[in-house]
């Protein structure tokens, strides 16, 4: 007659207790290596079009281009001191006298004078522009509502440190060095990024703990102190 072995709750209790420890430390090294654990790549995540290969430096010139137009920019504005009409004013001058140039030289050399489109933006072009900053703007408005309203305590207190380090920052400069600040960390972080994702991994998993932390102290000794009023139980009949 075969015999039966049976096994009690406690012979499996080591193996089950190894197997948990071993899945929380790959769940936890997992989630340091990559914190935002998201699949797809920044080119994707940036739209995967024309402006995430301009941001991400695939196209050298454009990016170069784009850069250098800003940096040009900021120098009048900021450092020369442009005012805008001023700066208008003066770019359709030069633009009027090269015309002017143009047009006197092809009639000497026999060649056609230089063409200007009638319509340069479509109206169906500035529609889809229009609808896209109305949708923008509407989902922005949304989410400050959202975040104002106070359900997500951790992210009215994460927008309200940015706004009043943005505030420190305008305080300090100019509202032109303030753009042109956002412009190169948009056209370079991105990049920057995908060169050294996983070091950027790390430290942000790092930083994200370090905040937790802070929170759940914070949490503790401040937010579980403030007094609140007496919750009303509800009687059903």
């Amino acid at each position: 007659m075969p015999r039966l072995k049976y096994y009690s709750d406690s012979d499996d209790e080591p193996e089950i207790r190894r197997t948990t420890i071993r899945t929380a430390v790959t769940t936890s090294s997992s989630s340091i290596r990559k914190p935002f654990s998201q699949k797809r790549s920044v080119h994707a995540a940036l739209g995967g079009g024309k402006v995430a290969d301009i941001l991400l430096w695939r196209n050298r010139n454009l990016s170069a281009g784009l850069l250098a137009g800003a940096t040009i920019v900021w120098f009048l504005f900021d450092v020369v001191e442009y005012n805008l009409i001023e700066l208008l004013s003066h770019i359709s001058l030069l633009a009027m006298l090269f015309l002017l140039v143009w047009s006197w030289a092809a009639q000497l050399i026999d060649r056609n004078p230089p063409q200007i489109p009638e319509t340069i933006l479509s109206e169906q072009t500035f529609r889809e522009v229009a609808w896209a900053f109305h949708s923008r703007l509407a989902h922005f408005i949304s989410t400050l509502l959202y975040i104002a309203s106070g359900k997500d305590l951790r992210m009215f207190l994460t927008v309200i440190g940015c706004l009043w380090i943005v505030s420190v920052i305008g305080s300090s400069c100019s509202f032109t060095s303030l753009l042109y600040l956002g412009f190169l960390c948009i056209h370079t972080l991105p990049a920057l990024y995908e060169r050294y994702q996983a070091e950027v991994n790390h430290l942000v998993a790092r930083g994200r703990e370090d905040l937790r932390k802070f929170y759940s102290k914070f949490d503790s000794v401040v937010l579980n102190k403030i007094p609140r009023g007496p919750t009303k139980i509800k009687k059903f009949n």
